[in-house]
């Protein structure tokens, strides 16, 4: 078996990286890789950098080039809902890009062709995220919400959250999770809370992404255990 892992930035990655033994490294087309392994799983760890368009491109980059059974998308997300709190995992049940946008096609908010409003993640994958324990972290499923804006906004957090009960927003995942759909690639998406849409969250990222990635690598290993 051979897992892809999937990170935005090197803070993320790098958490990971502190337990992993890198076997090789190497980039393609401008991607930086990872052959690893992380308590004896073959691993491959993927940096494509921030946004959807950068997380689609390393999704197919790894489906088409290192055989990879199924995809996992970590990093840190903005929370949206009112139980979260800073430093808390969300497990994605089900991912949609909030930007996405044809409504004047008669489509809803969200709704992307051949694809719907909601990509669903792999059901094997979500039962082991059922089973981590982890002392003092608490762990949430439900919808992450993806879109290619740092979301700032109080009234644009209270409409996403509206829209599609979200509990959290980020960059990349849904994007991951649509290519993984066509593809027929199970995938999952877990983050970790680094902040939360206020007016001011740029000073708590830079607080909480370190502390945020960390606890998203330690949930990471738990689950490939």
């Amino acid at each position: 078996m051979k897992i892809g892992i999937i990170f935005a930035m090197e803070e993320e990655i790098n958490e990971t990286l502190k337990y992993a033994d890198v076997i090789n490294e190497y980039e393609m087309f401008g991607i930086k890789f990872y052959e690893v392994l992380i308590d004896s799983k073959n691993c491959i760890l993927g940096l494509c950098g921030v946004g959807k368009v950068n997380a689609s491109r390393c999704t197919q980059i790894m489906i088409d080039n290192m055989n990879v059974d199924f995809i996992i998308n970590v990093g840190v997300a903005g929370g949206l809902s009112n139980n979260l709190n800073v430093l808390d995992i969300v497990v994605g049940e089900k991912l949609v890009q909030h930007d996405f946008d044809i409504t004047a096609f008669d489509h809803e908010k969200g709704f992307i062709p051949n694809c719907g409003v909601y990509l669903n993640s792999d059901d094997y994958l979500l039962n082991i995220t059922k089973n981590i324990l982890i002392e003092n972290i608490n762990i949430h499923e439900g919808v992450i919400a993806s879109g290619d804006i740092f979301c700032t906004a109080i009234p644009m957090r209270d409409k996403i959250y509206a829209k599609f009960n979200a509990e959290c927003v980020e960059m990349e995942g849904a994007a991951i999770g649509q290519v993984c759909s066509l593809c027929n690639v199970p995938f999952v998406v877990i983050r970790s809370i680094s902040d939360s849409p206020n007016g001011n969250n740029e000073i708590d990222f830079d607080k909480f992404v370190e502390l945020a990635s960390k606890r998203c690598a330690n949930i990471l290993r738990e689950f490939l255990k």
